[in-house]
Parts: C-alpha cells; structure tokens; sequence
C-alpha cells in the first residue's frame, strides 16, 4: 500500500520540504482569465427546476453558508439565488464533525441545527428556515452530475436541469479512501466528511471495543481525542515518523503523542498497511501490518486525507501541481462567469507567491466572501490570504487536559521552540532572519491576536534573544518588539 498522507494544505511532490507546509511552487497557467460576469439569459419557467437562476451555488459546505451570507449582506438573493447540494442539511460547520460531533453522548455532544454556517466565525445561524426567510431556493441530496457551459445549464443526479446565470463551485473534498480490495469498505470501517458519516462513526463507537484510527495527520488526532473521550482501547497508525509531519516539528510532536499516551492512546509509528481483514460476519476484525502483525479492530476510522472534489467541473482547467479548479485572484475559472472557492480551488496564494489549494475552513470561509464581494460589487483587488490552521481537541467535560492550537504563515527555515507544554509551547519558523511562521499552545486570547500579525508582517527577530526567551510570554515579547523595529 503507498505510504499514508495527511493532507491539510495540497504541495507538490516535486517540492523539496523546506518550501513549508502551505504553499505550493509557484505554476504558470494556461488559462486566460476572461470577463468575470456572465449575462443571464432567460428561459421558459417549466424548462428548468430552479426559479431562482441569476446565481448559482453548487455545494453545501462551510464555502456554500458564507457565499450565501454575502449575497443576503449585498442584497442579492431573494428570487436570486438557489443552492443545490448532495448534503441533506443546510451547510453547516464542518470542523465540527471530527470535534464537538464526536462527544460521548454523555458529554454535550454538538448537534445540528447547532453548528450550521455562520456561528464558527461569530455570525447568524443559517438554519433552513433563514434560507427560506432569504428567498434562497434550495436543492437538498441531489448532486450536481453535468454541466453544459454554452448553455449555462447544470444537470442533477435526479435529472432535473438548472439554469445559471453566475455559477460558484464549492464542492470542497471528498475523503480518500482505502480501495475496496484491501478492506475499504468493510463493515465497521468509517471515513468522516458528512453528518452521516460522523452519525454512521457514533454508532460504532457506542459498541465498540477495539479502535484503530488510520492517519497520523490533523483528522486522525482529533477522531483519536474523541475516541479517548469514550474510554475506548484506542491504536493510531501512520507511516511518518511522527504525528502530523508537514507542520509539527519532531520535538513538537512528542510533547502531543505524550499527551495521548497519557490518555491510554497506543501507537504504530512508521507502520505500513497490507490490507483490512474482514471476521465470519464480513465485519471489521484486524488490520494487517506489511511486517505481517495485526492489530485487532472492531471500529476503523481511515483518516489519511481528501481530495477535490472536481465532479463534473473538470473541463474549467485543472492544477496539475496542486489538483483542483484553477482560478485566479477573484476565483474565477476559466470559463466566464464560472467561480470556484473553498478546498476545490486552486488560487494564487499573493504573499508567497506560490499557487495553493487550502483545505481549511478559515479559507472556506475567506474566499468565500472575497469571491461574491467581487462579483457584486467593484471590488478588483485580488485575494491575500494568510495560511492559518487551529485544532482543538480533549474539549469534552471531565477532560484533564483541553488542547487547543494555531498556526500562521510558513513552515519555512530554522525552527526555535520554547515552552515545556506545561501549559504553553511555542514554535517560530525563521528564514534568513525573518519570522516566517508560528504555532502557539494554550495561549490566550491576546497572544493568538498577536500570531496573525507577525506571520503577516515577517519581520526580522533577533534569533539569539528568541532562543534564550525563558518562556513563551517573553519569545512572544520579543516577537512583538520586532514588529516596532
């Protein structure tokens, strides 16, 4: 089987590793970027499903909600707007799934209508009912399947024609998933992208055993924090050296697997995996190490990354570097009138100069709003984005230990790390004298407001000061020192 990757941030394989977790090398595209406003042009009310034909969504994600909240912030959607989508909720928080979702029902676990979109960034809860009180036509559990571009129609799983005037893409990823002849697809094993997935997963979890969650990477451990939280025999599995490779340092990422062991969690570093063995019911039994061992299992969880989900979208122009829909500062697509944003979009990443697809709900959120802000209204300037990823984990009642960090900038050059964990650890990047990246553990609220503005900014520290800081409120002063300078 090929070695496991987690992927939170798409690079190319050609990269060497100091290019950083983020970013990607920099690709030139054959794509022209035509007029961005396409013409709506109507057509007779029984032809098509949708009555609502200027704009366009497919998708029902975190980049669906806040595309939508834009257009009602720019009074655009009321007889406007229609939104079809496979989910069969209202879009909805994602991040939530593989956190708060997997809560021992004991423990306040979250449930819709909860967490739908926008109440992860501060905003309104979009329930069904808003969309309605919006004038927003939805089209629930029927995926987009073809797309006719010259005649600006789009065709659903159940056969219905849609008509669009503006098109946005946002289908973000699908899971990647073991193949079916290994045990891909074996009772009892789970892979966590929906509301049905993550109630499929509880269901196992309330008679399981035995755990063994697949993938060392950000997915793998918060499914491996939650599993801890139901007091089951949990395994972690993952090829790399050590959890999470593209962003956390070796040293980073003992201090974490101490953390898990204290809570029981056992685990299989460097392991690769032959296949899934099936018990006398075809149920999940074990997993097959290549060395010949096996790890007895009655709930699997495959957490070794996703893939865009390009569907039948294909055509607009795909980056071979990073996969996805390419699209340029605006998010639009090669072909007029046709936008992609959130995880399925690959874009011009500005401050590095690199292209990137990000799978993050911050810049689901992001491209989102910059995307129809464009459409709607003058808006040119082309979109700046600032890599960012967070986890928050062992957040359930009774927890010891709640976890929670964040990450800004680059992954790029020498790495200074101060803290002991005990409660707080800090991890500066820096590259020719410049502050490239940091990642910060328990910090507080003014310390995480201080993260963005320094990956931001990069300003040259004094490496030295910052390697004898005694703790991480001091190499944080230091930090902030330098951005006066």
């Amino acid at each position: 089987m090929s070695s496991v990757r987690i992927l939170m941030v798409t690079l190319s394989s050609s990269l060497p590793r100091n290019h950083g977790l983020s970013l990607c090398s920099p690709q030139s595209s054959s794509i022209g970027f035509r007029s961005f406003r396409r013409s709506y042009v109507a057509a007779s009310s029984s032809a098509f499903a949708n009555e609502n034909r200027e704009f366009v969504i497919v998708g029902g994600g975190n980049a669906a909600g806040y595309a939508a909240r834009t257009f009602v912030e720019h009074d655009m959607a009321n007889g406007r707007l229609c939104i079809v989508s496979k989910e069969a909720y209202a879009p909805y928080e994602r991040p939530a799934l593989t956190k708060g979702y997997l809560f021992p029902l004991d423990k306040k676990p979250a449930r819709l209508p909860g967490f739908h979109t926008c109440v992860g960034s501060g905003g309104e809860r979009q329930t069904p009912d808003w969309y309605k009180e919006k004038g927003i036509e939805m089209f629930y559990e029927d995926p987009v399947t073809g797309i006719d571009i010259e005649k600006q129609t789009l065709t659903t799983n159940s056969g219905k024609q849609l008509k669009y005037g503006s098109l946005i893409i946002a289908t973000g990823c699908t899971a990647s998933r073991f193949p079916d002849k290994i045990g891909g697809n074996l009772s009892g094993v789970h892979y966590v992208r929906d509301v049905a997935d993550a109630d499929s997963l509880i269901s196992s979890l309330e008679k399981a055993r035995k755990v063994v969650v697949v993938g060392g990477g950000y997915i793998g451990m918060e499914i491996v924090a939650a599993a801890v939280g139901w007091k089951l025999d949990t395994t972690i599995i993952f090829p790399e050296k050590h959890l999470l490779p593209r962003l956390f340092t070796p040293s980073l990422s003992k201090r974490y697997e101490e953390l898990y062991q204290e809570n029981g969690v056992k685990f299989l570093k460097g392991a690769s995996i032959k296949n899934l063995e099936a018990g006398s019911g075809g149920h999940i039994a074990a997993v097959k190490l290549e060395d010949g061992s096996a790890i007895e299992a009655d709930t699997v969880i495959i957490g070794i990354g996703a893939k865009p989900a390009v569907g039948p979208f294909e055509m607009l122009g795909l980056n071979t570097n990073v996969g996805g829909i390419q699209v340029d500062g605006q998010f639009r697509t090669s072909a007029p009138g046709i936008f992609a944003i959130g995880d399925v979009a690959a874009f011009p990443l500005k401050m590095y100069d690199r292209v990137a697809r990000v799978e993050h709900v911050d810049h689901a959120r992001r491209s989102a709003q910059h995307c129809i802000k464009a459409l709607l209204s003058a808006q040119t300037h082309t979109y700046d984005y600032l890599p960012y990823f967070y986890s928050r984990v062992f957040e359930y009642e009774g927890s010891p230990r709640k976890v929670w960090w964040q990450f800004f900038g680059d992954n790029v050059g020498e790495t200074i790390e101060i803290g002991n964990f005990d409660p707080k650890i800090a991890t500066f990047w820096v590259d020719s004298g410049k502050l490239k990246g940091v990642l910060l553990e328990s910090g507080s609220t003014e310390e995480f407001e201080l993260l963005p503005k320094l990956a931001r900014s990069q300003p040259s520290v004094d490496k030295a000061k910052l390697q004898n800081a005694s703790s991480v409120g001091e190499a944080l002063n230091i930090a902030r020192t330098s951005l006066q300078v």
